[in-house]
This record gives C-alpha cells, structure tokens and sequence, in this order.
C-alpha cells in the first residue's frame, strides 16, 4: 500500500473536518500574544520546554482515559517519540525562536506559507497532481492571510527570526502529515500525545545539555505565577488542543486544504481583540473572507 493510499481522504461531507480546522486555528491564535508575553522574561528554549511540558501532563492523561490503557500500551512509540522530537521539538523551538527574533504578527504572517509547503509535500511525496482550483485556493488563501495582517500592521520584520519562523512551518507541516501516516492506528489525541511527548522529551534533554555547552541553564527563579498561567495555557490550548482539532482536519481534508485554516487565523485575534474594546476592520474581515473562499475552491464543492 502506498503512502497516499493510507492517508484518509476527505468524504462526502466535510463539514466536521473544516469546524475543527476553524477550532484548531482559533486555540492556536491565542498562542502568539501568549508566547509574546513569556519571552519577554524567558528565553526561547524555556518558554519551548514549558510549553511542551504542559502539552504532554494534560494530553497523556486524557489519551488514557479515552482510549484506554491498551491502546496507549501497542502504540508504535518508536515511531512516534521520532516524528515527534523533530516535528513537534525542532519545529516548536524554531517558532519560539524566530518569534523572539520578531513578534507575534510577524511569525503569524510567515505561517501564511503553510498551504504552499503542505502541497508541496502532498505532490512530492504523495504523488498529488496540482489541480488548477487546488493553486487557485492556494493563492487566495495566502493572499487572504498576508492582506488580513496588512490591515492590522504597518510592516514585517525579516532576518534570522523570519526563516526561523520558515523552517518551523515547513517542519510542522511534515510532522502533521507523518503523524497520520506512521500512527494510522491511532485516534487524533493518541497521535498528538505520542508526539507532543518526543517533542518534550527532545527539548527537555536539549535545556538539561545547553549549560554544559556555554547556555543558560532552566531559570526557575524568573517563572513567576503569571507565568506559570500563561505557559499553561500556551501548552495546554495553543499547542495540545489546537494540534488535537488539527490532525482531525488533516484526515479528512489532507494536510493541504486544512494547512489553509491557518491563514484566517489573523480574524479571530481581530475578534478576540474586539472583546476588550478595539475597532472593527472591514478590509480584516474581507480578507478574511478571501481565506474562506480559497479553501472551498480548493475542496472543488462547499465545505458541508
């Protein structure tokens, strides 16, 4: 069987698959301000390692008591602490780091590229065909998600943070397409709890390593309480939930067309941002709009 055989394909009704890419997106864009807040006293490896610490202590747990012991036990843990540690370990230090190196916005806007790297590896590796709606969706889709931070910001900051940024998305984007191929016996929660844990792992021992090579060892004594609450929550929702409802949408999309999700993303901080008093954006809003056009193009039929 090949790979693009095992890989569920989207079915008649898609409705479910696109309401949890919309969740994911909407958990995850909580994750930049968050992640602004904690690098502003913590360095990237810290704010990486609490993050993943949080993700893992609630996952684990809730992959038990929903699949049961067994499950959790014939899960193929070598195979998934691997795909892990570099997908969700590297990929998330890459964010973080670039983040650091940038902002919230500028990191946001480089993830507009998820959709182009995410086809690339379905025609490489899955030996897709790019259809012309699947490159006209793409590019209204990323022209959606750059004109949606171009109406809440006067520009970007490129450098090293930037392509850190790059190379986190492109990573990201493998390790949520290996997780369905190399875990096919897994449910979306057990597939991100093995995950998630080899990211945890790989960046704990990376932190425990970095002051025998000249880096700062873990500070605890600068992790205050509001600190504690904000890495809860980066864990927690940003990166456990989110990647939860993701890998959802990812198997009955494909990671292209879900990959398109992120690009609307911007809207919902737009609203969130509403809620403590900030002005209403049309050019935001039709922007967004554009996101949601292009991933029904690119699904050939409306998202129901």
């Amino acid at each position: 069987m090949t790979i693009a055989t095992s890989l569920p394909s989207p079915g008649r009704s898609s409705l479910a698959a696109n309401l949890a890419c919309m969740g994911s997106m909407l958990v995850w864009a909580l994750g930049f301000p968050l992640a602004d807040a904690l690098l502003a006293t913590l360095p990237p490896v810290a704010v990486t390692a609490l993050r993943l610490a949080f993700a893992t202590a609630f996952l684990l747990p809730v992959w038990i008591i929903a699949d049961g012991w067994r499950e959790v036990r014939a899960a193929n843990w070598t195979r998934g602490l691997g795909v892990g540690a570099l997908g969700m370990g590297l990929g998330a230090l890459l964010l973080v780091y670039g983040q650091s190196r940038t902002d919230g916005i500028t990191a946001a806007v480089i993830a507009a590229t998820m959709p182009v790297v995410a086809i690339a590896l379905e025609c490489l590796l899955d030996g897709r065909h790019l259809r012309p709606r699947i490159a006209l969706g793409i590019l209204l889709s990323v022209t959606g998600g750059v004109a949606v931070y171009g109406a809440r910001m006067g520009s970007l900051n490129i450098g090293i943070g930037a392509w850190a940024v790059l190379a986190s998305v492109a990573i990201f984007a493998w390790a949520s397409r290996a997780s369905v191929t190399a875990l096919p016996g897994l449910s979306a929660i057990g597939r991100t709890a093995v995950t998630i844990t080899g990211g945890a792992l790989a960046i704990a021992a990376f932190q425990a390593l970095l002051p025998a090579f000249g880096g700062e060892a873990m500070p605890w004594g600068r992790i205050g309480p509001r600190d504690w609450v904000y890495a809860a929550l980066y864990g927690v929702g940003s990166m456990a939930i989110s990647q939860i409802l993701f890998l959802i949408g990812v198997a009955g999309l494909g990671i292209g067309v879900a990959a398109m999700h992120i690009n609307i993303a911007p809207f919902y901080v737009m609203l969130f941002a509403l809620a403590f008093g900030a002005a209403w954006s049309w050019p935001t809003a039709g922007a967004a709009a554009l996101v949601v056009l292009g991933v029904v193009i690119a699904q050939g039929r409306r998202p129901a």
